[in-house]
């Protein structure tokens, strides 16, 4: 699937208000749906691109043979769920935003797995 078949997906997830796909190598994003006012999902994708390159020199510190899977934020009101992609040779991301009172995480972050796989970039 195409990004912007796969940004449409993550928003059919319930309780989606945002998504976006992220090159954190940049900070750029490549797709964003949803957002809105409150919402900058440019923003966003900026300051999470920080919170990845921070843990990813956490790991490197800490000498751990692992990698991120995802990364999970928990708002009083959202969720917002940072799930690394394993593109060949990219520096990507996938970038959800979810309304906690509507929101399924577990089945959230299952989608997103699947998005993952089918997503062609």
């Amino acid at each position: 699937m195409n990004i912007e078949t796969a940004l449409k997906e993550a928003m059919a997830i319930d309780g989606a208000i945002g998504a976006a796909l992220v090159d954190y190598g940049s900070g750029m994003s490549l797709g964003t749906i949803g957002g809105g006012r409150s919402l900058d999902l440019d923003v966003a994708a900026a300051g999470n691109t920080e919170v990845i390159r921070a843990k990813l020199r956490t790991i490197a510190s800490l000498a751990l043979d692992d990698t991120i899977e995802d990364i999970l934020i928990t708002l009083n009101n959202q969720y917002h769920i940072i799930r690394l992609l394993s593109a060949p040779g990219g520096q990507l991301f996938l970038y959800l935003v979810l309304d906690r009172e509507r929101a399924n995480l577990a089945l959230a972050r299952h989608h997103l797995k699947r998005i993952e796989k089918d997503l062609s970039i």
